[in-house]
């Protein structure tokens, strides 16, 4: 294996002061995990044990709701059906259930469009328990449905046995694919994502604020949602847009409200401020150079065939490397085009981000003569 390495960014990415500790002050958290994803790209910015699953207590509605937006987009739901309030929802998410509520009534007929209210701004087990029911038949029978839906869209860390977030033993998702979750709801669902921003909401005569902290806070803050069980602590997914960037923010395992609301606006703020995804790569731009054996030339060009970014704190900008390995020497006759190697982009503090090196030229074999002459140690 040879490994040519070829550091090839425009000079801006070469400029900077000398490297201080605010790499590392940026990062610090008290948070046990935490991610920061570029939602233009979906790249990691940062992560704090981020593939590690976690319990999410009531952050797991963002996937209760997920289901309902697809039901609701597949024609199976619309916004002004109605579901009736079962005891079970009301004895185990209601009022007497010391957890967090909307207030809904025994019986009632509740539409699906203020049960989603109920679900995102006042975090209402007890709409959860409704639509699971209505839906499913069960809680058990819609947490299944979650899962496997969860999987499908690529959440290979979530496992859900309830769609209220209530403990128990095995319903986890790490931050990352929490991250992924809103993402996909932002993205899928810009017409329903709207009812995270909403401040409040009043059912029963009870008006109940928004709990994300982020809004009216932090500069285009738009979402998502918090949680919180004894077990785990205080958590939270957010996201805002700035300047036409989108980042959303994973936080558990927080101490207080108070906490995850202090930490909430510094990390969202930071991840704009302190965190950026560059260009590094640009497609067709020549990376290195491989030897070619029994080649018409000695040397054969590498380039890339892909825009490549790197999304990494601002000062570790000036550490990007760019790698190529490839097995070597390439035996000719190549062809414009092949794929032989890997280009690998790497930082400290950031995932390797790797793409395909392909020949930038093809390359002809040395005639039968050249290549005696080459075995009689003749020829180059």
């Amino acid at each position: 294996m040879r490994i040519f390495s070829a550091f090839i960014v425009s000079t801006s990415l070469l400029l900077g002061s000398v490297y201080t500790p605010a790499y590392a002050d940026a990062l610090n958290t008290s948070a046990d995990y935490a991610y920061i994803m570029d939602a233009d790209t979906g790249m990691a910015l940062y992560s704090k044990d981020g593939d590690t699953p976690f319990i999410p207590a009531s952050m797991t509605k963002i996937m209760t709701a997920y289901i309902v937006f697809e039901r609701i987009r597949d024609g199976r739901l619309t916004l002004e059906d109605e579901f009736v309030v079962s005891e079970t929802a009301w004895r185990e998410g209601g009022a007497a259930s010391g957890g967090s509520t909307m207030f809904l009534e025994l019986g009632s007929k509740v539409s699906v469009r203020d049960l989603l209210r109920g679900v995102i701004i006042q975090s209402g087990n007890d709409a959860c328990i409704v639509i699971a029911e209505a839906i499913s038949g069960s809680q058990e029978a819609f947490a299944e449905e979650m899962t496997r839906r969860a999987r499908e869209l690529g959440l290979d860390s979530a496992t859900f046995e309830n769609p209220t977030g209530l403990y128990s033993d095995n319903h986890r998702i790490s931050a990352a694919d929490l991250a992924q979750l809103a993402y996909l709801t932002i993205k899928d669902f810009p017409e329903f994502y709207a009812l995270y921003s909403e401040k409040e909401f009043t059912w029963n005569g009870i008006r109940q604020p928004n709990r994300n902290p982020l809004l009216g806070e932090v500069q285009g803050a738009d979402g998502l949602k918090t949680g919180h069980l004894e077990i785990s602590g205080y958590g939270l997914v957010g996201s805002a847009v700035r300047d036409g960037k989108r980042r959303i923010i994973v936080l558990n395992g927080l101490d207080s409200i108070a906490e995850r609301a202090s930490e909430a606006r510094r990390v969202m703020r930071s991840a704009f401020v302190d965190f950026k995804v560059v260009e590094v790569v640009q497609p067709d731009q020549i990376v290195g150079e491989a030897d070619v054996f029994l080649g018409k030339q000695k040397t054969v060009e590498l380039k890339a065939i892909e825009l490549m970014k790197a999304a990494l704190h601002a000062d570790s900008i000036r550490d990007i490397k760019v790698e190529v390995v490839y097995n070597g020497p390439l035996k000719a006759p190549l062809s414009e085009g092949d794929v032989v190697g890997e280009i690998i982009v790497s930082a400290p503090g950031m995932q390797d981000v790797r793409a395909p090196a392909v020949l930038a030229q093809s390359i002809a074999r040395k005639s039968l003569f050249e290549r005696a002459l080459v075995g009689m140690g003749l020829g180059g």
